[in-house]
């Protein structure tokens, strides 16, 4: 009787990959790495495979999740963990034993959902690349050491490129756990200058797989739902609707958005900005909005009304999807100093608007090359910005046709085909070659 062999070339019985647990600190929301997790899922179950999810905090469904409430990096005593962390430069003995005795706690919670739900490959998004929880990834990496269990680490953002990380009392647990060396894990990143750095600073070989949509899906457009979205946000029907969709953080450079706001010729545009404040203080968001008032620029943010479903606020305030937002937007502004990769480009190019991109690196390196015709400043708002943004708002139409140029570009480079094939080839190296059922949805 042939004998099948492992990795190593001993004989062993080849362990098939069908359950696939993603492990996060939260599944919710529109936060990049949720949005991006749903893509993945989708596109594995397309594949044939089933997705499971471990999280602290999530409103995906309850039958396939299991949620930990310590694996939320804003849970109490996962902040107590990070004040005492990170900006300083020696920890105490207790918190040590505070970081152990939760990681303790959540590998117990990782090895009952490995089992649970017979998981045979985990994909780790993110939380072993930026120590946001320092229990959880820990725990997590003990666990892939002791199971030597197939991972794909799917590391969005790094702890170098945050500086409030860069002063802290837990060296050794990053270098352990953020991101670990292990002969199970295949390490992921979204964009080049990631590949560079992960490469360089650790000796790792990752892949590089960019954020996708799926392009054969038709973008939606106004409906009887969302029809009247510029009158939720204030915004008259002949107003210039600059749209904004990030967060606010200081890097996603949204005092760009009002120095441009506050330059055009006319006086008929009005600036929205989508999400939250976030997990990095509210001191920016203090300061762009005494900036934007300095400037005479209404800045307008309602978070509590945009989620990742439709549904009512507490006080019946109706509550929209960015997909809702999008169709009604004249321009997207997208002014980041840095991006992870850039979800709002490729959204933008989805719904064929016009985009202002600073030329921050993953869009220079990743993203330009394919020959997109977008809005581009360098670092500064320049004259030749505003003409155009002018030209934009006497001539809404004039940006039609790189819109569909951007749209074909986009179909082909960045698409959920694109994630397919790129997940197949990492699939194929824990498992080998196998026939599989793939749908054709």
């Amino acid at each position: 009787m042939a004998m099948e062999c492992d990795r190593s070339g001993s004989h062993a019985e080849l362990r098939e990959i069908r359950n696939i647990g993603f492990i996060s600190t939260r599944f919710q929301g529109t936060d990049g790495v949720s949005l991006e997790t749903e893509k993945w899922a989708t596109v594995l179950k397309r594949m044939g495979y089933q997705p499971y999810y471990f999280a602290g905090l999530s409103d995906w469904d309850p039958k396939r999740t299991m949620i930990v409430p310590e694996a939320f990096f804003d849970h109490p005593s996962i902040r107590e963990i990070q004040s005492k962390s990170f900006k300083v430069y020696r920890r105490t003995s207790e918190l040590t034993g505070l970081i152990h005795k939760t990681r303790r706690k959540m590998k117990t919670a990782l090895y009952h959902f490995i089992h649970k739900f017979n998981i045979d490959l985990i994909i780790a998004e993110n939380c072993l690349a930026i120590p946001m929880n320092l229990p959880l990834g820990l725990a997590l990496t003990e666990l892939i050491a002791e199971m030597g269990i197939p991972t794909i680490a799917h590391h969005h953002d790094f702890w170098w490129e945050r500086p409030r990380f860069y002063v802290n009392a837990v060296a050794d647990i990053i270098n352990t756990a953020f991101p670990p060396s292990l002969p199970s894990i295949q390490h992921v990143v979204i964009q080049t200058q990631a590949d560079r750095e992960l490469s360089y600073r650790t000796g790792l070989s990752p892949s590089v797989i960019p954020n996708v949509l799926d392009f054969k899906k038709k973008p939606p457009g106004v409906n009887h739902y969302n029809v009247d979205v510029r009158e939720a946000f204030g915004i008259g029907k002949d107003e210039f609707f600059i749209l904004q969709p990030t967060r606010v953080v200081a890097r996603k450079g949204i005092e760009h958005t009002i120095e441009v706001v506050s330059r055009l010729k006319s006086s008929n545009a009005k600036v929205v900005i989508t999400h939250s404040i976030s997990d990095e203080g509210d001191a920016y968001a203090k300061r762009i909005m005494s900036y934007a008032e300095h400037m005479g620029v209404e800045l307008i943010m309602k978070p509590e009304i945009i989620d990742d479903r439709r549904g009512r606020t507490a006080d019946g305030k109706k509550i929209y999807t960015l997909w809702d937002v999008y169709p009604h937007a004249d321009l997207i502004t997208y002014p980041s100093t840095y991006e992870g990769f850039g979800n709002a480009f490729i959204e933008a190019v989805y719904f064929k608007k016009p985009i202002l991109v600073n030329r921050y690196s993953a869009y220079v390196l990743d993203i330009k090359p394919f020959g997109f015709k977008v809005l581009e400043m360098e670092g500064y708002v320049t004259p030749d910005v505003l003409d155009e943004i002018n030209h934009l708002i006497d001539n809404r139409d004039s940006f039609q046709e790189n819109a569909e140029n951007n749209f074909c570009l986009a179909s082909r480079f960045f698409s959920y085909e694109v994630l397919r094939r790129k997940l197949r080839n990492i699939l194929t190296n824990f498992e080998g070659i196998r026939e599989t059922m793939e749908s054709n949805h």
